[in-house]
């Protein structure tokens, strides 16, 4: 388990992180959000031993990180912003540096590379320079390094930057088969992978924590959550009509179609049957009818800009 107590870091008068505290048991897979600038690498980068903290503590399956920063870093696999590596070095050079490092030797070394090298497909590009090498293919030697020595907890800095769609789905795959015995922690902006990957979410704003919920939960915090989407290949006078159903608090028209309107219910409302019975009354084609939800981006959005609200005021 990893134990985070009142943690705080500044830098001068600044404090990237003021005071959090949560704990993370292993086959959690948490994602970790915030504006940029909100303090999520410098979070992570304590729970690593790379930065001091400024005050409280970070535990690490019992080992304090700053009284005992070599038994914890042994237990961490890392993936810091940028997968930052040796440039004029191979990815097979690379990791087997880094199978090195983490004390391996011989045969055993060897498989451990090779078994990294398969899992990141890796295989096409491991004997080319890293710095010649895509934006995706050398976030994938980052994330090959930190699985190398198979640690007990895992922790990505925005770990499917740069890859495409295939890549992320493989990498996402990747994390939810690591996660079933280890502790993995996901910094990202893309809200996508919460849903995709995480079963627990922690958003903080300006060093604070401002949310510690599954994403499921945080969707149903979210205006939309069991919106209806409603698009029409035709129809006159259609906003007027959906406005007047009871259970309906507000109709949107998407910037993307004026045929495309999403019903927001009444808190705790289904309005689905409503919208059913008025399309079969008004005899209206549908190009597309389903229920949301929620948004995490929403969500977000409001507990990230209240949390800046409070400080301004």
């Amino acid at each position: 388990m990893i134990k985070i107590d009142n943690l705080s870091k500044a830098f001068g008068s600044f404090k990237a992180v003021d005071g959090i505290s949560f704990n993370v048991a292993a086959g959690e897979v948490l994602g970790f959000l915030g504006p940029n600038g909100a303090g999520k690498s410098t979070t992570m980068k304590m729970i690593c031993g790379f930065l001091t903290p400024t005050a409280g503590s970070v535990s690490v399956c019992g080992h304090d990180v700053v009284k005992e920063p070599l038994k914890a870093k042994e237990l961490i696999g890392y993936l810091p912003e940028g997968a930052p590596a040796y440039a004029d070095m191979t990815p097979l050079q690379y990791l087997n540096f880094i199978a090195e490092v983490r004390g391996y030797k011989g045969g055993v070394k060897a498989a451990r590379v090779q078994a990294v090298v398969e899992q990141l497909a890796l295989k096409s590009v491991v004997n080319r320079r890293i710095e010649e090498l895509s934006k995706g293919f050398k976030r994938r030697v980052g994330i090959a390094q930190a699985i190398l020595h198979d640690p007990k907890v895992l922790i990505l800095d925005e770990p499917t930057d740069g890859l495409d769609p295939n890549q992320k789905h493989q990498v996402r795959n990747l994390i939810k088969n690591l996660s079933k015995d280890k502790i993995v922690i996901i910094s990202t902006h893309i809200l996508e992978e919460v849903s995709a990957v995480c079963n627990r979410a922690i958003i903080i704003s300006q060093g604070k924590l401002v949310a510690d919920e599954k994403p499921a939960e945080l969707e149903a915090r979210s205006r939309y959550h069991h919106a209806v989407t409603l698009q029409l290949q035709q129809g006159e006078d259609v906003l007027n009509a959906l406005k007047q159903l009871d259970l309906v608090e507000d109709v949107e028209v998407s910037p993307e179609s004026d045929r495309c309107f999403i019903l927001i219910p009444k808190s705790g409302e289904d309005v689905f049957p409503a919208v059913n019975n008025l399309i079969k009354e008004k005899g209206w084609v549908v190009e597309q009818l389903f229920v949301e939800r929620g948004r995490l981006d929403d969500v977000f959005r409001n507990v990230t800009t209240s949390k800046q609200a409070e400080e301004v005021a």
